[in-house]
């Protein structure tokens, strides 16, 4: 198995002179790197006019594993060979080093190179990679692969502090300034790169750019721009604090996306957060952006900053907007759901419409936080969003509303990943419970972790509110003293409907004393409704949609009768289906009982993927059920 690691590029603002003065230093022995024990010259060789110097070292490591581990491998230390060719003409260091020791076995190779900054002459560039291919060793492959990448991570960490100390060190003793190789008249002309590449050796000088500023392009950057390398100050400052795992990840996603991508992709923000939402695993990250980025062009996503018009539904109905910022710097969007007319908004602008709304404000999100990094002087990626859920009622569990909510959530999920930093869900009634059970099971299990709960008037109490939004910024209708531009939302006026035929086919919708189960099915899964039937001829019905792969659905009932059951055992009766529904289906049915006992309604899942549905059921009385019949016969007979 092949590892690959490959760290930004490292900037010392010293000439490249001076750095290689200091670099020397380390040799033979560095006390600062404990695990080099010795290097010792086999081999080094100067040009005639003394511009480049090819030196070969061998050197002595200490083994830093585990004692059971290194009484196993029977060595305490091991052998590297670095070679090393310094070209005074361009002012580059190329380095590579890789083990001489356990050949057979595994096989590290790290290359670097000091070269000199490409908009600042005085400054001196460092990049690093490092490869590591464990073939075989006893069993202790995952073990030998840690290790490798423990100390690959320790000479990155230590690389830089160990350049200040001896350049310092230089400085205690008068030297601040090494002069630059200059050709000496007399000294005959010769040819770099016939010199470099003398023997075995061979080095390609090729010219980059740095990224040490952030790409401001609707949240994108040109392919060439992002071949350019990664400084680790650009890092720090525009993107935030990341292991030296994570810095290497995300060098990897950028060149693999630059060689995938020759027009605009997303910058390095984006790419950060992809990253983030697939636990910087590059491969999965990369297919979760391409599929975005499908999204994006199939949606024309790149001008809706600049094309969408807000309907004048939306600025008269919507209770939605953005207000200041949190106490961490992120930008603040308001949602009064409470207030918010899901039925009304459909009506006038769709799902559809609804949806583009919820793309403009996650484009204004991604925006927002670009500016906020600007100004604050540290990296925010994330937004945070305030929902107030007073006046929130049984009418916002309005079947077509819900499932409208669930597309859009899904859709945020898979294009938006990792831009909400913190929910704040605050004055939560009773009936918030149902509709918290119907939406979280389509939130990431990560982002789930970002919500707080407030019931009540909570959010005025110690470690609500004022613990995340500054008190000037809290908005007037929680208690504050902040004004805001979001409507206090109303019922849309059924005039301003538009017809069925305008907005497509319509759900059935969800009636005030019903209530939806949504459930998520991993393969071999299944859930289990029972329940207990006291009448014959009572009436079990149900309705339910797939929302996501294929499930299949069967209604059982438990008999233990003597006649169908030995030892006490009982035996499940199948009573309706087995019936296999397909993915986008919605399904509806009913089954009248002939004998009372426990029944069972059940979902089950064989597919890869997970599956989600929705569910309701209800349970009519015989008494009931033959009032229903009674009543249909009385409109039947009236027709006839």
């Amino acid at each position: 198995m092949v590892q690959k690691y490959v760290s930004p590029v490292r900037v010392y603002k010293y000439p490249f002179e001076l750095v290689m003065k200091a670099y020397e230093r380390r040799f033979p022995s560095c006390p600062q790197i404990p695990v080099v024990i010795n290097c010792e010259i086999i081999s080094d060789w100067t040009s005639p006019d003394k511009s480049i110097n090819k030196t070969e070292r061998k050197c002595k490591l200490h083994v830093d594993a585990p004692y059971l581990l290194k009484k196993i491998i029977g060595v305490d230390h091991v052998y590297f060979i670095q070679k090393n060719i310094l070209n005074l003409r361009t002012r580059t260091l190329e380095i590579e080093a890789y083990n001489e020791s356990f050949q057979s076995r595994v096989m590290v190779l790290e290359t670097c190179r000091y070269f000199v900054h490409p908009e600042n002459t005085e400054w001196t560039c460092f990049e690093q990679s490092a490869e590591v291919d464990i073939k075989s060793f006893l069993g202790f492959e995952n073990t030998i692969e840690k290790l490798a990448m423990k100390q690959y991570s320790a000479n990155i960490a230590k690389g830089k502090e160990v350049m200040e100390f001896f350049i310092n060190e230089l400085r205690s003793e008068g030297i601040t300034t090494v002069s630059r190789w200059t050709r000496d008249p007399t000294s005959p002309e010769i040819d770099d790169e016939k010199e470099i590449n003398e023997g075995d050796d061979t080095v390609t000088i090729t010219e980059i750019s740095l990224c040490s500023k952030p790409r401001r392009n609707s949240g994108q950057q040109s392919s060439k721009d992002c071949q350019s390398q990664l400084d680790s100050e650009y890092i720090q400052r525009y993107l935030g604090q990341l292991t030296l795992m994570q810095e290497s990840r995300l060098v990897q996603l950028r060149k693999s996306v630059a060689q995938l991508h020759k027009s605009k992709i997303p910058s390095d923000t984006t790419l950060l957060r992809f990253l983030r939402a697939r636990d910087f695993n590059v491969d999965k990250a990369r297919t979760l952006l391409s599929e975005s980025l499908s999204w994006r062009k199939k949606h024309n996503v790149d001008k809706v900053l600049s094309e969408y018009v807000v309907p004048q539904i939306v600025k008269s109905y919507f209770p939605g907007g953005w207000h200041h910022h949190d106490r961490d710097g992120r930008p603040v969007y308001l949602l009064r759901l409470g207030q918010m007319d899901v039925k009304g908004l459909l009506k006038t602008i769709g799902e559809d419409g609804l949806l583009k709304l919820t793309m403009h404000v996650c484009e204004e999100g991604l925006r927002l936080t670009e500016e906020a990094t600007l100004t604050s002087g540290k990296p925010i990626s994330t937004w945070c969003l305030l929902v107030d859920l007073e006046g929130l009622n049984m009418r916002h569990l309005w079947r077509p509303g819900i499932k409208a909510l669930l597309h859009i959530i899904e859709i945020v999920e898979a294009n938006y990943p990792e831009t909400l930093g913190r929910v704040l869900i605050i004055r939560a009634p009773r009936v918030f419970p149902i509709l918290w059970t119907l939406v979280s099971t389509f939130i990431d299990d990560v982002t789930r972790t970002k919500f707080l709960f407030y019931a009540g008037n909570d959010y005025q109490e110690p470690g609500g509110l004022i613990d995340y939004i500054p008190e000037e910024y809290i908005p007037d209708f929680l208690g504050g003293q902040c004004k805001t531009n979001v409507v206090e939302g109303s019922l849309v006026p059924k005039s301003l409907y538009l017809t069925e035929g305008e907005l497509g086919r319509e759900g059935n919708p969800l009636t005030d004393d019903s209530m939806y189960h949504s459930v998520s099915l991993s393969k071999g899964q299944a859930h289990e409704v029972k329940l207990n039937i006291a009448d014959a001829g009572s009436v079990i019905t149900w309705d339910f949609d797939i929302i996501r792969e294929d499930v299949t659905f069967t209604v059982t009932r438990r008999n233990s009768s003597p006649k169908h059951s030995t030892a006490g055992e009982e035996d499940c009766i199948k009573v309706e289906g087995p019936l296999l529904c397909r993915d986008g289906e919605s399904v509806q049915g009913s089954h009248v009982c002939s004998t009372p006992g426990q029944y069972s309604l059940s979902w089950s899942h064989q597919g890869d993927h997970k599956a989600q549905l929705m569910y309701y059921y209800e349970i009519l009385s015989s008494a009931d059920y033959r009032s229903i019949i009674e009543i249909q016969s009385m409109v039947v007979g009236a027709v006839c």
